[in-house]
This record gives C-alpha cells, sequence and structure tokens, in this order.
C-alpha cells in the first residue's frame, strides 16, 4: 500500500546541504499499523511529509496504493492526495468552526453538496465518539476529543492511508491509550493502512503491527512488533526498549546506592528477559546453584503481540566468589544483566 524505494531528501542551506533521509526503504502492507521511531532530529517527519509529498525527496520513489506519486501531475497529486489522510499533533482546527463544520472542510473543498457531506459526517462522528460534541467548538473540547476531531476530518475523503505525526505526542497517557484504541478500530472497520510517526515507545507497543527505527536519517532496523522487543538488533532498539520498561528502585534503598563496590556490599541488578526466558524459573535455578539469597524488589511481564518480556530488579547475596558466575550464567541464558549498583550488607532490603 505504501512504498519508499531508495529515497533520499535533503536541505540546501546557507551552510550547504544536509541529509535528512539517506536510502530509504520502506514497504507498509494493506491494512497494516506501521511505526516508525526516532529521537527528535532523525528524520521522521521529512519522511512522513515525503509519503504525500507535503515534502518533495530529493531522489527515490514514494508508491501509494499503486500511484508512484513523483511522477504526478499537479492536478493528479491532488486527487491523490485526496486519498491520504494526514493527523498531526497539534490538531490544526479551525477555532471559528464547530465540530461538524471543522469535519467538512475538505468536502466543502471538493465541491460535496449538503447531503453528500451529511451522509460522510455523521457516521464520523458516531466512530470516534463526538455525535454529541457536533455543534462545541475547539475550544470547548479537551485535548483528546480535539485530536478525534482531526481524525474524523483527515478520514472525511475517504482515504485509503492515514498519516500520524505525533498526533498522540501533546496528550496524557490516559487519553493517547484512548486515540490509539481509535485508531486501531478505524483501522479493521475501514481497512485503513497507517503510517505512524512517534517517539514514544509505549505507541509502538500498543498499537504497531511493525515498526522501524530511523537515526539520522537512516533505517537501521524493521521487525515485527513482538520479534523487536524481544529480539531487538541494534543498540539504539535495546535503549528505546529498556527506557520503556525502566523500573526504579524504592526510595529507600536508592538513598543508600553506591556506585563501585566496596567491602561488606552486594549488588543491585536489573534483569530484562528476553528470547523466552521470561516464563522460565531461572531466578530460583540459579538461587538454587549457586546458593544464593535473592530479593526480588521490582518484576514485571508483559506480553506484547504474543511475546512475553519481562524486568526485574533484584538484590543478589552471597560469595562474592559465586556472584559473579551467577551472573555469567544469566547472561548466558540470554537474560540481560545491568549492575545498577551496590548496597551495605546492613542495609535492609
Amino acid at each position: 500500500m505504501i512504498t519508499l524505494e531508495h529515497v533520499h531528501k535533503n536541505y540546501t542551506t546557507s551552510k550547504g546541504t544536509i541529509p535528512a533521509l539517506r536510502d530509504i526503504n520502506i514497504h507498509v502492507n494493506p491494512g497494516e499499523i506501521f511505526g516508525i521511531i526516532g529521537k527528535s532530529g532523525a528524520g521522521k517527519s521529512s519522511l512522513i511529509r515525503c509519503v504525500n509529498l507535503l515534502e518533495r525527496p530529493s531522489s527515490g520513489k514514494i508508491i501509494v496504493a499503486n500511484e508512484e506519486l513523483t511522477t504526478l501531475s499537479a492536478a493528479k497529486l491532488r486527487a491523490a492526495r485526496r486519498k491520504i489522510g494526514m493527523i498531526f499533533q497539534h490538531f490544526n482546527l479551525l477555532s471559528s468552526r464547530n465540530v461538524y463544520d471543522n469535519i467538512a472542510l475538505p468536502l466543502e473543498l471538493a465541491g460535496h453538496t449538503h447531503k453528500q457531506m451529511e451522509d460522510t459526517i455523521m457516521p464520523l462522528l458516531e466512530l470516534t465518539h463526538l455525535t454529541d460534541k457536533k455543534m462545541a467548538y475547539p475550544a470547548q473540547l479537551s485535548g483528546g476529543q480535539k485530536q478525534r476531531v482531526a481524525i474524523a476530518r483527515a478520514l472525511a475523503s475517504k482515504p485509503h492511508v492515514l498519516l500520524s505525526d505525533e498526533a498522540t505526542s501533546a496528550l496524557d497517557p490516559e487519553t493517547t491509550l484512548t486515540i490509539l484504541q481509535l485508531l486501531k478500530n478505524i483501522r479493521d472497520t475501514l481497512n485503513l493502512t497507517i503510517l505512524l510517526i512517534t517517539h514514544e515507545m509505549s505507541v509502538i507497543k500498543s498499537c504497531c503491527d511493525r515498526v522501524a527505527i530511523l537515526q539520522e536519517g537512516e533505517l537501521i532496523e524493521e521487525n515485527e512488533v513482538g520479534e523487536f522487543f524481544t529480539h531487538p538488533k541494534t543498540e539504539v532498539a535495546k535503549n528505546f526498549i529498556a527506557s520503556s520498561v525502566l523500573q526504579h528502585l524504592p526510595a529507600a534503598i536508592e538513598r543508600h546506592l553506591l556506585a563501585l563496590e566496596q567491602p561488606d556490599t552486594h549488588p543491585i541488578l536489573r534483569l530484562w528477559f528476553l528470547q523466552g526466558t521470561a516464563t522460565q524459573p531461572i531466578i530460583s535455578e540459579i538461587s538454587r546453584q549457586f546458593n544464593l539469597h535473592i530479593n526480588i524488589l521490582q518484576a514485571n511481564v508483559e506480553y506484547i503481540k504474543n511475546h512475553a518480556m519481562g524486568i526485574m530488579m533484584i538484590a543478589l547475596r552471597g560469595e562474592n566468589a559465586k556472584i559473579q558466575p551467577a551472573i555469567q550464567y544469566l547472561k548466558e541464558r540470554s537474560v540481560q544483566v545491568e549492575v545498577v549498583g551496590y548496597v551495605p550488607n546492613d542495609i535492609a532490603v
């Protein structure tokens, strides 16, 4: 449904040419929610704006619904864009128009009759749970309601593809989950293909089917979401995932945490269980095999697209000669181990 082939995008400034995208190759399947994640400045907005040619690529092909957009005339490109909806971080609603009229705007521009507009808009109000807000103005709406209006407006022209440019970044976590669930429902109801960009791993985790990482204008990793979380290939992916499941020590322990090992201290470990280890009794195995005392401080197991992923914080006490072999034992079983610090033995953990 969406294909980018060898796409490059350069910007010319007074300081010379700045590459924003480098040889981007992506294929998004029909009916798929495909996420692109990256830090600020990675080139995410340039990429998604190239998909509907709001930014024309310096080279490469953009193919949407079997049309190569870069070869179309201005008139044909305008027609093709009507089948590509787009939602933004800041909603872009017209404050002087109520909800109904904001959604109607692209239909008015396309010359639809009042009856045609009503037949299109009323089902969209129901789909986005805005029927009771039909006559409200943007100033009377919450952030989540404004974004639902923007989504309904993007769907008014009955697009095949919906582009989401950081559409949940301005929303609180609870509202974000509501909007993501709405996007999944829209995909299933209307059989849309959705391409979204974000810097939030929680968005990828809860919404997407596949994901790619963009770094300094290059796609460095791509995978199905469950595989991505449980089999990350790059350090960038591992860092993104770790940040999304990061757990903090209890304050009572944090106060006594030492960066370096000292006499009469024991380590605090953060364990990251991947590749099927999340459901295995590894902790009881190292306790028994190495005769160590293990205090589980925090633990959580998540299932992402039927892939189990777990993270655990433990205090590990026992003979020093047995602690390092135990850590090596964990690593050999594909458990990622991070020594968070050390606490004195007389601290109650």
